[in-house]
């Protein structure tokens, strides 16, 4: 692998829970989050952290893994676990990337993880080949700029207006900072506070509460601060 990925583990049965976990300490390119036994409870987890690999339980109560796929609105790289054969299908059709049938051997769940590090890579190189710059209209009718994702410094939300920030200018538009982020690719933006996004890769140094990028010193809010330093751990030396 080439980078570290962050997943989380959802099964409501713990013995399942303790055999990845038990495999997961042995891969050193993978950054366990958290546990979960109760899908709701990792539904809210996966909103505020967004991890990278979701391994996901079929057959729990309440609310099924599928079920639960169905509500998780960016490109995870969903992992399903299951006794039971026949959900294959549906799980594939689910966009999944693997499916493993319990009880799971652990060479069959490194070609897992090795499917998920495959399509992740597949889908970031798409992102930069299609998506390495979009349009926003600024003032005026048709006024609209170009702008590089890789000139992208930071975004600012100031009322009804986001302030797009690069080294050679400011460019301001009639948006907002949720519409902004979800058009973002997630590898390299992260939201730091409710008015600001960074692009990770010009993020020159850090504190407790700050982010300095271009010589500027951002808030690093307190309901960010757990995922903002899990994405700052995961690209450690």
């Amino acid at each position: 692998m080439s980078r570290k990925y962050t997943c989380i583990l959802i099964d409501d049965e713990p013995p399942a829970i303790r055999v990845l976990e038990k495999f997961i300490k042995q891969v050193k390119e993978i950054n366990h989050l958290a546990s979960f036994t109760k899908a709701l409870d990792a539904l809210d987890f996966i909103k505020h952290h967004q991890p990278d690999i979701i391994f996901l339980d079929i057959q729990m109560p309440n609310l099924t893994g599928l079920e639960l796929s169905k509500l998780i609105k960016y490109d995870a790289k969903i992992i399903f676990t299951t006794a039971y054969p026949q959900f294959a299908v549906e799980g594939f059709e689910l966009n999944a990337v693997d499916y493993l049938l319990k009880p799971i051997a652990f060479p069959r769940f490194l070609e897992a993880i090795e499917k998920a590090e495959k399509s992740s890579t597949k889908n970031k190189n798409e992102q930069t080949k299609q998506g390495d710059y979009f349009f926003i209209k600024t003032d005026g009718k048709n006024n609209f700029s170009k702008v590089q994702l890789a000139h992208i410094l930071y975004l600012e939300s100031i009322k009804n207006y986001v302030i797009i920030h690069t080294k050679k200018e400011q460019l301001v538009t009639y948006n907002t900072l949720k519409n902004l982020q979800e058009n973002l690719p997630k590898y390299n933006f992260i939201k730091i506070h409710k008015s600001f996004i960074v692009a990770i890769n010009k993020i020159e140094k850090t504190q407790s509460y700050s982010v300095f990028i271009n010589n500027k010193e951002l808030p690093l809010g307190e309901t960010y601060k757990t995922a903002f330093f899990e994405k700052i751990n995961a690209k450690k030396l």
